[in-house]
């Protein structure tokens, strides 16, 4: 049993006991979330889409911690004009575990 959920603008497929790092959510660790915006539910090869939204479906987690991404160099350059400048920065995530779809 798998679904299609929308945390925070993104999609992401989950399953039972599975652990995703979505965009980092409001909350402190180890308290429970709910996401509402479910978009398809796969059980056991019967398929429910929803248009865009499937009606009383959640799919709730836990919040295991929050993390921090790999960094990423912002570099920028003009040619022959002496303009240099390298910034970078880490996006910050939320580790969750999937514990119920329904």
């Amino acid at each position: 049993m798998y679904a299609i959920v929308e945390i925070a603008g993104k999609q992401f497929k989950v399953a039972k006991d599975q652990y995703i790092y979505a965009p980092k959510l409001e909350g402190d660790v180890g308290t429970a979330v709910s996401f509402d915006k479910v978009l398809l539910v796969d059980n056991e090869g019967t398929i429910d889409i929803g248009a865009p939204l499937l009606s009383g479906a959640t799919v709730s987690g836990k919040i295991l911690e929050h993390v921090k991404g790999d960094k990423v160099i912002v570099f920028k350059k003009k040619r022959r004009k002496g303009y240099v400048v390298k910034n970078g920065h880490r996006q910050q995530f939320t580790k969750v575990q999937i514990e119920n779809i329904g």
